[in-house]
């Protein structure tokens, strides 16, 4: 399977009540998903893979977001 047909399937999944360790998976896969992207996109320049890291990118600081927990009120 293509890198990019991995990426896609990856950003349509449903994330809804996930634990801990499912949020940390999910921060680990997109994060490689991300580089893998990378590395096509220094080859081709293509826009669309841009902008599915974009996608890519969003989805795991909203992850990281959630496992970092609310800051704490001085």
């Amino acid at each position: 399977m293509d890198i990019v047909d991995k990426a896609i399937e990856f950003e349509n999944k449903k994330r809804k009540s996930l634990s801990t360790s499912d949020r940390v998976k999910i921060s680990r896969e997109a994060k490689r998903l991300i580089l893998a992207l990378n590395q096509i996109y220094k080859d081709k320049k293509d826009e669309s893979i841009m902008d599915l890291m974009k996608r890519l990118t969003k989805i795991k600081q909203k992850v990281e977001k959630r496992l970092k927990g609310k800051p704490l009120r001085a």
